[in-house]
């Protein structure tokens, strides 16, 4: 029993001493690494600056036609005539199509026929009444059958007219849906036909800025069909109901398009130009760092390390963008005028890291940019 205690006692202690070494390492490796310099990261910085930005609306709409419309005939028959060709102009009443009419214009002759019969059946009734050799009732017989005989002519006119298809207003021709002798039916298209000149831009707009909009304000629009050309116009109209699904207005913005170059369909980018300016602090897109938690930006400060030392490290603030222009965004929140901030590299970064300043391989910001196509 003693040698059974005198073994226990010999392993507690040779625990223990071995326990105590691994605390004393432990300790070490966590002073070292609390003492430790890690090399700072290399990043691009830029600086907050305080610039005049002139008030304006962004969005995204798209372009529709003062007039459009794809032509189709009111009455089904066959293609005889095709009087255009795709991509043509034309004038508003100019022909476009002309659908077989044979059996209208046999039955219009009866029809005409029989109106003139009826004609002279009335002017013989009026004659007679005069003389008083027919009754009131046989003269008001014979007219009420001019009457309907000439609107069965006047309907089979109607009906001729009809499959005569012309342009209802002035505009461009699309490409032809229709061949000589088909078949088409009531709301077949045969071309589609739209007036270039103005065009419209149609955009939606939060309820928020609501009172900032009126008619008049001038309105840039931007597309990347035509990279570095600006359309101009203003707001023609907005309407008086909001969308209860996006709690948004939709607005439109006429656009003279003397050129042709705004076609119906087309995605645009939208600028709405509000009066006067507006001070903001402004700074590169890139240094802005989108989480759902919020947006944030690393700011570059300097800092006195344990060995009196002093460099950079970058610090990690929430701010809250407004609206951007070009490469730039303005900052709401958050930051101030002359704070460095990092606009490259930020990935890599955690609240406190050191960091140097160094030129990587990024573009340069431009409140223009125009970007090659890849």
């Amino acid at each position: 029993m003693k040698n059974i205690v005198v073994g226990a006692i010999i392993v507690l202690c040779a625990a223990l001493v071995l326990g105590g070494i691994k605390a004393l390492q432990i300790r070490a490796m966590i002073a070292a690494g609390q003492n430790a310099s890690y090399p700072p990261e290399s990043v691009s910085i830029a600086v907050a600056t305080e610039e005049q930005w002139r008030e304006s609306l962004s969005a995204v709409g798209s372009i529709t036609a003062e007039q459009g419309v794809v032509v189709a005939p009111e009455i089904a028959g066959t293609v005889v005539e095709i009087a255009f060709e795709s991509g043509a102009t034309v004038k508003a009443g100019d022909l476009l199509v002309r659908l077989d009419t044979t059996t209208e214009a046999a039955q219009l002759r009866a029809a005409e026929a029989q109106a003139e019969l009826a004609r002279l059946n009335a002017e013989r009734s009026r004659k007679l009444r005069g003389e008083n050799a027919v009754s009131q009732s046989e003269l008001d017989a014979a007219e009420a059958s001019l009457k309907q005989a000439q609107a069965n002519a006047d309907a089979i006119r109607a009906a001729i007219d009809k499959k005569t298809i012309r342009a209802p207003f002035s505009g461009q021709l699309g490409i032809r849906l229709v061949n000589l002798g088909e078949q088409v039916a009531v709301g077949h298209g045969l071309v589609s036909l739209q007036s270039l000149t103005p065009a419209f831009a149609d955009f939606s707009l939060p309820q928020q800025e609501l009172e900032k909009i009126s008619p008049g304000l001038a309105v840039r629009i931007v597309s990347d069909t035509y990279p570095g050309k600006v359309f101009e116009g203003q707001i023609a109209a907005i309407n008086p109901d909001l969308d209860a699904a996006t709690r948004s207005v939709r607005v439109r913005a006429l656009m003279p398009n003397a050129d042709r170059l705004l076609r119906p369909g087309m995605f645009v980018r939208v600028e709405t130009a509000l009066p006067g300016n507006a001070t903001v602090v402004a700074v590169p897109a890139s240094a802005v760092i989108s989480a759902p938690y919020g947006d944030s930006v690393f700011v570059v400060e300097p800092q006195t390390q344990k060995d009196g030392k002093s460099m950079l490290v970058a610090v990690q603030k929430f701010i809250k963008p407004g609206r951007a222009q070009g490469d730039f965004v303005s900052v709401a929140s958050g930051l101030n005028k002359g704070d460095k901030v990092v606009s490259a590299g930020a990935f890599k970064l955690h609240s406190g890291t050191p960091v140097t300043e160094s030129k990587l391989s990024a573009p340069t910001p431009s409140r223009t940019p125009t970007p090659p196509n890849t």
